[in-house]
């Protein structure tokens, strides 16, 4: 059974070696040994599946800034050392525990017209667009849409979601003419590239002075407030992260006035605190995808050796849309 996966710490392993009856003879995984050091790429001795466990034969596996905050111990959960990080993957299930008999509250199957490379692609930054866009602002056909770092993986998502699914339309913001283009390549209806000067005014001159209805913002920091400044009479921002590094404090003599609302989206908090809604997220994205509604943009894919230099590229600011880890 091909499956797509969201797990909080993932193996990220290559089957390497089996024997006629299939059985596994050990991994090569990447492992944080260290923290704020490069991963190592160890051999591990598999261990026998526990009675609630799953073991998955990974095809690929999605690199996420996360994973980079993770493997520094800045991210809002710690992991002990050593571990494997990662947030998502796409493979085939090998073996199942002895009281698994359903998996679906770790594993979601694959569609047949959704390849492994797509799969791996949807469940964090697909996951979230539909959380941010459905779920939490409530977005309306019509409406307009403006997402920040508009070329990375959640950023291209969202402007997915929101032109292909729900009717709206999208103000893609970037820092370079090179993002904005692939954004608007990709379905947003205009965009900004606030390196060149206020997003705020930018906004305004297509936007009108009304404003945008909906922010989804994965920056923080000044981009997140002139993102808020942005906003017409009840608009909604919701919070998705901080990549820019800092987070700014929200006016909230500016909600008031406006009837703004501010919120906040940590979406694998979902998967513990209502999984119904979690589980509703990835089904959609797999759903959507079948049916060719959305297209996860896969910007750039490495093999399990080169997981620093997928790193790298992400942190460098160097990637658009998704970063894959291939380990076939």
């Amino acid at each position: 059974m091909a499956v797509v996966v969201w797990r909080r710490c993932f193996p990220w392993v290559r089957l390497c070696r089996r024997a006629l009856l299939g059985s596994i003879r050990h991994y090569r995984a990447a492992l944080c040994t260290e923290l704020k050091q490069p991963l190592a790429i160890e051999e591990v001795a598999p261990r026998p599946v526990r009675p609630h466990e799953v073991r998955v034969d990974v095809h690929f596996c999605g690199v996420n800034f996360a994973d980079i905050l993770v493997c520094r111990g800045q991210y809002q959960e710690k992991q002990h050392l050593p571990f494997t990080p990662g947030m998502e993957f796409s493979g085939t299930v090998l073996e199942t525990g002895t009281e698994v008999s359903t998996v679906k509250k770790a594993l979601w199957q694959i569609p047949e017209r959704v390849s492994f490379r797509e799969a791996a692609a949807l469940p964090v930054s697909y996951g979230t667009a539909i959380m941010a866009l459905e779920h939490r602002a409530c977005t309306r056909p019509g409406e307009t849409v403006l997402v920040t770092a508009a070329a990375g993986a959640t950023g291209l998502a969202v402007t997915d979601v929101a032109t292909k699914v729900l009717q709206a339309r999208v103000i893609a913001a970037a820092g370079s003419d090179e993002k904005c283009e692939l954004a608007v390549r990709r379905g947003a209806q205009a965009s900004v590239n606030y390196s060149r000067g206020s997003l705020k005014e930018a906004v305004r001159g297509l936007a009108g002075s009304g404003g945008v209805n909906v922010v989804v913002d994965t920056v923080g920091g000044d981009i997140f407030l002139e993102a808020l400044h942005s906003l017409a009479w009840e608009g909604r921002i919701v919070v998705v992260g901080f990549a820019g590094g800092t987070i700014a404090s929200v006016p909230a003599n500016l909600l008031l006035l406006k009837n703004i609302s501010a919120m906040g989206l940590y979406y694998g908090q979902y998967k513990n605190q209502n999984f119904p809604v979690f589980s509703k997220s990835m089904s959609s994205a797999l759903q959507y995808c079948q049916q060719g509604r959305i297209q996860p943009y896969i910007g750039a894919v490495f093999k399990l050796e080169e997981v620093n230099d997928a790193f790298l590229h992400v942190t460098q600011r160097r990637s658009m849309g998704k970063v894959l880890i291939s380990l076939k």
